[in-house]
């Protein structure tokens, strides 16, 4: 299993110079790759534009949104957005996407929540002729420059009888999300059963996350940036806050949960943005 690091686009008052060294820093301890988590109603760092500051000063390690909320956005800006980000990183960038489920990143961005998933799938349509250097719907020239290799690999998010469809006709993985391990691998059992009986092709990838930050002195941020991230979740907030991993024997039990789950790559998504925590986590997870 690999396992890859979150990058604090989303952490309250994250500095801007954070992120060059921050990717520079997990692509030297062997994180397999940098993912951000995508949300438009909030002060977040853009996580395109994040991702282009990090490609310039790495070489090897992946990108993966996680996940942006695809039908938010304009077809073709976000066609020439990915595409660009797919040149100027080699080749190194995994689009994950959804249609989301927070009415307000859409009422911010200027874009109807009713019907998403039904424009998600002509923007998938549209955005794959777009990488292979086609004109799309509205125009008579192509709007990007065409893919490392003809196409943005992909990952969707949701649940699998929605995300495996879309992953076959489309050759992508899946991406859970924040679910514990347990709830995890009932999702990516029924994500591969549904994959398989639609005939998908080869073993489709499957990634997961789960919060953490390490460190008695960042509990307090930490737990201040969650409960703020996931303040329209009364429900929910207090338990997510508090149940991001918090030492290093929660990590790596997670982690070890996450494989026997049937999860390929784990991503720990960082809640403060101070350097230490790619250096701490590596120290867990790679000794």
């Amino acid at each position: 299993m690999q396992i890859g690091i979150g990058i604090p686009n989303t952490v309250l008052d994250a500095p801007g110079d954070v992120f060059a060294e921050w990717g520079r820093r997990a692509e030297e301890r062997g994180f397999s790759t940098l993912a951000s988590i995508g949300r438009i109603a909030y002060p977040s760092h853009d996580e395109m534009l994040a991702f282009a500051t990090i490609a310039a000063v790495t070489e090897r390690i992946g990108f993966l949104t996680n996940i942006l909320l695809a039908p938010a956005f304009p077809t073709a800006l976000l066609a020439k957005s990915t595409a660009t980000l797919d040149r100027l990183s080699g080749g190194r960038f995994t689009l994950g996407v959804g249609v989301g489920a927070r009415p307000d990143d859409f009422a911010v961005a200027g874009a109807e929540f009713r019907g998403r998933g039904r424009r998600f799938d002509d923007q998938l349509k549209a955005l794959h002729a777009a990488w292979k250097g086609e004109a799309i719907p509205g125009g008579d020239m192509p709007v990007a420059p065409t893919a490392t290799n003809g196409a943005v690999p992909m990952k969707f998010g949701g649940g699998p009888q929605a995300a495996a469809p879309r992953a076959v006709r489309w050759n992508g993985g899946y991406t859970i999300g924040g679910a514990p391990a347990d709830q995890a691998a009932e999702m990516a059992k029924e994500f591969r059963q549904v994959y398989a009986d639609l005939g998908g092709a080869g073993t489709p990838t499957i990634a997961a996350l789960f919060y953490f930050s390490l460190g008695d002195e960042h509990t307090d941020e930490s737990l201040r940036n969650l409960r703020s991230y996931y303040g329209n979740l009364p429900d929910w907030v207090e338990g997510i806050a508090q149940g991001a991993a918090r030492s290093d024997q929660d990590i790596r039990d997670r982690i070890a949960a996450y494989e026997a789950a049937g999860v390929d790559e784990v991503i720990l998504d960082p809640t403060v943005a101070t350097i230490d925590q790619v250096e701490r986590a590596a120290d867990v997870v790679f000794g």
